[in-house]
């Protein structure tokens, strides 16, 4: 048999590497749901999944970036479901359209369901979670402000609004979560992140380019 070819051979190790990664992801999550987030070592992690902790380096570079995983997760999902949206929406409608489509299929959705209740505690008790959790958020500032400004048909350089829109969003799902964690538990954090966009959607709902 011939060997494989460079691009199937680039396949197959990134297909294992993603194996890897998801296998990390379900095990940490599985030890912070049974013993909780402080409790937790990176070698424990690891040895679930029988590799050291030197490949779990490879792959997050600390455990609250595990703990956080599915949220960055989360905003790659929000970006295919604005792009999925129609392109005549206006902006804030389409990120609120986006945004909630996303948190209530991760609420109802299997596997990650429980992980994103596992998480949602996370961001309830662990300081550590919590921060790296906003820190998240404004890291992906940018991207969202690029994709606002793609659907705006403006440059994010020369028009402020683009990144007005992001951080105003950003800061909408940090209210909802708060609201969530502090006064209304009982709550979904997606119908909480509704409200908060609605208010939003009032206020700043910028046309698209093709309206």
């Amino acid at each position: 048999m011939p060997p494989p070819t460079t691009v199937d051979g680039a396949s197959l190790r990134e297909r294992k590497k993603q194996r890897t990664r998801e296998a990390l992801i379900d095990a940490a999550f599985e030890l912070f749901s049974t013993k909780g987030f402080e409790a937790t070592t990176v070698d424990e992690i690891a040895e679930s999944v029988e590799v050291s902790s030197r490949t779990f380096f490879r792959y997050f570079g600390s455990k609250e970036d595990v703990a956080t995983s599915l949220q960055l997760q989360q905003f790659l999902d929000v970006y295919s479901a604005l792009d999925e949206r129609p392109a005549d929406e206006p902006v804030m409608t389409a990120l609120r359209r986006a945004c909630v489509q996303v948190l209530r299929a991760y609420e109802e959705g299997g596997t990650d369901a429980t992980q994103f209740a596992c998480v949602m505690e996370l961001v309830q008790k662990s300081p550590a979670v919590l921060s790296r959790s906003l820190e998240m958020c404004t890291e992906q500032l940018d991207e969202l402000a690029r994709r606002v400004a793609v659907r705006m048909g403006v440059d994010p350089v020369s028009d402020p609004r683009p990144k007005l829109v992001a951080a105003v969003s950003s800061a909408a799902l940090q209210v909802a979560v708060r609201a969530w964690r502090e006064d209304e538990p009982d709550e979904k954090v997606s119908d909480l992140a509704d409200r908060a966009f609605a208010l939003l959607e009032a206020g700043i709902n910028y046309p698209a380019a093709r309206a």
